[in-house]
């Protein structure tokens, strides 16, 4: 018997994505078709979500959501049925999903996702005519709230599920939000959503649902401890027992070197020398030296002290010293923005800055680089590295998370076995960030084990397969749990 899903979150890749929770959102349905799971998503009505998706068919309507009339649409991203909630006063803005064009948070953010969650735990309960899930599975603090909703209705509910992608983001508001919220005197307690004297979302579908996951195994266990739980250390102790850490996988249609479109060259495990195409290309359209030979270290990330690129600062002077390259991409934190483009100026031809995000120039750096470098200080489960893997470029990461249960560090006994993928460094630091990165370039040098290191990588399962069957159990665990 076919299982059905309803998953709720504030991005799904490629209609709207600023991270890694829009490729896991938009990927993991086409996976768990194959397991018996429909899963249809509610994302909230984005101006570019409702462009790429169409005009499609109105399924609901209301004429009051938090503050104006909205509509939930139905339309189809490839095989799957997606609904996008029509909200103009809460989602038809010039700005990001979450801040405005000069990333700031939106003031009106609790009314915003309190709305997605609200309208998925309605739909959790018969809304629709034609889909009634047995699951609803909500994605970090903007969708948390659904389970919240569906405990203090009172009526009957299906299973709830919620993923943490990052804990460090929690949804927190202000406790005199709670009946404009449509919360209940009750829920204001330890026990329902109340979170160190404010209302908080996250906190309140991890006290409320029936499963909890996160994107790696090493991270469900992180989590539980004070360094890493972010203040929800002690709940997730206490509700340990449905806790599980489940690794993200990979969209292999649109990550696949042989077909990729993107990249200059394509190619496989059996045609790898033509990956030095896309070197060239990349050191050629990010204004870098042209010179094959150099070690090249790509990066595709948040700037931000998470990511460590604080770290990577401190290490240039000695990465350009062993004349390697850096192609590094992304956005963030004002002063690391202003400190890498310094470095750009200070190594021309060495060092290559794009402050922005480009999904082409993303898929050449992986298709391109030697290395890729993933520093952070935590990281749940990590993509690029397993995009890396599977693109030949050696991931280069510190051991924490899911980085450290997705790669195996080149050290001399995994490089006899014949195992190694990437290199791991730790603690968190720029002298172990060193370390590695002098460990890198000098195996680099070796051409034999460096073409083995590719070889394992592009060989590694990063699939979807073995999470979606994962996520599928989980489910039919989640509703036996309720009978």
């Amino acid at each position: 018997m076919t299982l059905r899903v309803l998953a709720v979150a504030s991005e799904m890749g490629p209609l709207v994505k600023t991270g890694g929770l829009a490729d896991v959102v938009g990927a993991l349905p086409g996976a768990l078709a194959a397991e018996g799971v429909e899963t249809r998503t509610l994302i909230p009505g984005y101006p570019e979500a409702l462009a790429a998706l169409g005009a499609g068919e109105t399924v609901l309507s209301f004429d009051d959501l938090f503050g104006g009339p909205a509509w939930v649409h139905a339309g189809r991203l490839g095989a799957n049925i997606v609904y996008t909630l029509v909200a103009p006063h809460l989602y038809a803005r010039e700005g990001g999903p979450y801040t405005n064009e000069n990333g700031v948070d939106y003031p009106d953010n609790a009314f915003r996702f309190a709305a997605l969650a609200w309208v998925g735990a309605q739909m959790a309960q018969g809304a629709l005519a034609d889909f009634t899930p047995d699951v609803l599975h909500a994605h970090d603090w903007q969708a948390a709230l659904a389970p919240a909703y569906l405990h203090y209705s009172g009526r009957p509910r299906p299973a709830t599920i919620v993923t943490i992608h990052n804990i460090a983001f929690q949804g927190q508001f202000a406790k005199e939000l709670l009946t404009e919220l449509r919360l209940p005197p009750e829920s204001f307690q330890m026990e329902g959503v109340e979170y160190y004297g404010a209302i908080g979302f996250l906190k309140a579908g991890l006290q409320l649902c029936d499963r909890i996951t996160t994107v790696s195994p090493s991270y469900a266990q992180e989590i539980e401890t004070p360094e890493f739980g972010m203040g929800l250390d002690g709940l997730l102790r206490a509700r340990a027992e449905i806790v599980s850490g489940i690794l993200n996988g990979v969209d292999e249609d649109v990550w696949n070197p042989a077909t990729d479109e993107r990249i200059e060259a394509t190619y496989d495990a059996a045609t790898l020398s033509a990956r030095v195409k896309n070197k060239v290309s990349l050191q050629k359209r990010m204004h870098l030296d042209a010179d094959p030979e150099a070690f090249l270290l790509g990066v595709v990330s948040r700037m931000s002290w998470q990511k460590g690129h604080d770290m990577l600062l401190a290490t240039l002077p000695s990465l350009m010293a062993r004349h390697a390259q850096l192609a590094l991409i992304g956005t963030g934190e004002k002063h690391l923005e202003e400190s890498f483009l310094a470095a750009r100026d200070a190594y021309p031809g060495r060092v290559a800055v794009w402050v922005g995000y480009s999904e082409d120039l993303a898929h050449l750096i992986q298709a391109g680089a030697d290395a890729f470098l993933v520093p952070s200080r935590f990281e749940p489960c990590g993509l690029t590295q397993l995009y890396a893997l599977r693109y030949g470029a050696a991931p280069i990461v510190s051991r924490v998370g899911g980085l450290k249960d997705t790669i195996v560090d080149a050290n001399e006994m995994a490089l006899q076995a014949g195992v190694a993928t990437g290199f791991q460094f730790s603690p968190p630091t720029a002298e172990a960030l060193d370390i590695a990165l002098r460990r890198a370039q000098e195996i680099f040098r070796d051409k034999d084990t460096w073409r083995k290191l590719q070889l394992n990588g592009m060989s590694t399962d990063v699939s979807w397969r073995h999470p979606a069957k994962r996520y599928a159990a989980l489910y039919r665990e989640a509703i036996a749990s309720r009978s």
